[in-house]
Formats: C-alpha cells, structure tokens, sequence
C-alpha cells in the first residue's frame, strides 16, 4: 500500500508510529496499530510505574505479539526504579526515551538488542542524541499535541533535522490526514509518528468525554500550557509545555500557573475524577481539526496511507 525504505527494513507495511501517549496508548491501542500494519507503541507518561505497564503489555496480542514498542518519559523512568529494566525485559522492537538529557538508557537497550528512538526539537538536539547511539530520531513539531518543545512547526524541523543526520527520521506533529502524512513522507521523513488522530480511535485509552471533545475541535481549538501540571504537581521541566485542548481552566490559568491556589487543584482533581472536560485535560495537536469520527485504527490507517499512496502517485506523473 505505502512504504519506506525504513519501513520496509523495520518489517512494517505501512510507515506509521503511534506516539506512545501517556494515559491513550495502552496495549490495546499497540495491537491495533501493529495488527494495521504500522508499529504499535505502549505509553506510559507521567504516571508510569512498573505494574502499570505489566498491566498494558498484557493487552498486546495477535499481530503485535513480538511486534511493538514501548515509550517512555525520561524522569519517570529514573524515579521508577525497575521501570527500564521492566521495558527491556518485554522484548519490544522499539524504545522510545523521550524528555531527558541522559544517554545510558541507549547502550542498555542495544545490549539487549532493542532498536532505539527519541524526540528532538531542533538540529542540535537530533546530533546529540545520534552521537549518544539513539538510531532514530522523531522530529516533533510544535503543532504536536502533548508535551514537547514548541520551537519549530513540524516541516521547518524536519528539513532542519534530515540535514542534520543520517539515521531515519520519524515526523511528528499535525499529522492526521492523507494529505500531511504524504508531505511529510515527499519531504523525506521515514515514517510519521502519529497521535492525536488516534487517541479519538475506540481502541485507546481515551474516555468517553475526551473522545467526544477531539471529535468537535477545530484545529484552532488547541493551546499551549503548563496550568495543568503545575495543579496536578506533576515536575515536567518547563521546557516541555503541553498542548491540549483549550477550555475553562486553560483560560482561568495558563500563563498564570504561578497563582494557582489548592482550590483550584482540588477542583482540578475531581473534574479529572468525574470526566469532565471542561476542567480536565484533554491533549491535542492541531490536527484534531482533521478528526471527524472515532473510527477504528485500522480504518483510520488504511484512509490515511491509501490517500498518502494515491496522492504521491498522482504527484511522480
């Protein structure tokens, strides 16, 4: 249908990563995307721990088994003692380290003959992280939803980025259609590492609420903030804000975080409690304009790369 020379090397039929998103990309939402033919991603985020992902990885299944990859956040995995060690064990094709300045994790996943991947956000950043061994980068565009540097729109970074280095390049960022998964694939990149589109899919993590809300968002609808995680007392680096949907709390506090009281984290915690989102977080990118549905991950794939294919074909003549 639509490869890569990456993809095809890696034993994939479609040039297709789920981000590994924290509280969205359990192991049925791996499986699904495996079983699609791309490469599935376990993540853990922020609340990883050692039992939280022995409970995800019992989910993967079918397709998948043998055939996944797992995603971390840096500074959990070093305050989770075990956790890497956990992730190594598992077997999976890919690890993904993501929102740290540390390396020895690269030479520990080789050792164990894990393929290695993370996130970069410029030019310098994608060199380090091949100098330390990593043999894929993911350049993440600011247009990303979650946390991550918000430095470059996904197309100026990933030129920026295949100048850079050599190994293959991921894409991530407001890829959510046909039409931007075959511009970043004409543009070089290896394979796009796609969330937001998937997070709305039946097979995620995702409540009801938060999968109706990604439905009805506009493109525009998404904001930048750290509110959030300072409320919930979570020590995300204040480099790595997050993108989520725009609503009442983001307008009461972000760019105000340093006056957030314990009024406004309790009732942060019971909006979270209760699925309400109109208080609670809801990440995305600003491709979730592009959702329109909560189609299956299979659906959702097979659209996105059979237009890709068509729209690269029609562009070679």
């Amino acid at each position: 249908m639509l490869s890569t020379p990456w993809s095809a090397q890696f034993g994939l039929r479609v040039p297709i990563v789920n981000a590994p998103m924290g509280g969205v990309a359990g192991g049925r939402l791996a499986t699904a995307v495996s079983a699609a033919g791309g490469l599935g991603m376990v993540g853990l985020g922020s609340a990883a721990n050692r039992e939280l992902l022995a409970t995800q990885l019992r989910h993967i299944g079918g397709h998948a088994a043998g055939r996944f990859g797992i995603g971390l956040v840096d500074w959990v995995m070093r305050n989770e003692k075990g956790l890497l060690q956990d992730a190594l064990a598992a077997r999976p094709a890919l690890l993904s380290v993501s929102f740290g300045t540390g390396w020895s994790w690269v030479a520990q996943a080789h050792d164990a003959g894990i393929t290695t991947a993370t996130q970069v956000y410029d030019a310098q950043g994608a060199r380090r992280a091949v100098d330390a061994g990593v043999d894929i980068v993911v350049a993440r565009g600011a247009e990303g939803g979650g946390h991550g540097e918000t430095r470059l729109g996904t197309l100026p970074l990933l030129d920026a980025v295949l100048d850079a280095v050599s190994v293959p390049v991921l894409a991530g960022g407001g890829i959510a259609s046909a039409r931007s998964l075959a511009a970043v694939l004409a543009a070089g990149a290896s394979g796009a590492w796609v969330g937001t589109r998937l997070s709305a899919c039946p097979e995620a993590l995702t409540g009801d609420a938060s999968r109706r809300a990604l439905i009805t968002a506009r493109s525009t609808d998404t904001a930048v903030t750290r509110a959030f995680d300072v409320a919930s007392g979570l020590p995300w680096p204040a480099r790595f804000p997050s993108r989520v949907l725009a609503n009442d709390f983001v307008a009461r506090w972000a760019g105000h975080e340093e006056a957030l009281d314990a009024r406004a984290c309790d009732e942060l915690a019971e909006a979270v409690a209760n699925d309400d989102r109109s208080i609670a977080p809801v990440d995305a990118g600003q491709g979730v304009g592009m959702i329109r549905d909560d189609a299956s991950v299979a659906q959702v794939i097979d659209e996105m790369c059979s237009g890709a294919a068509r729209l690269l074909a029609g562009w070679n003549t």
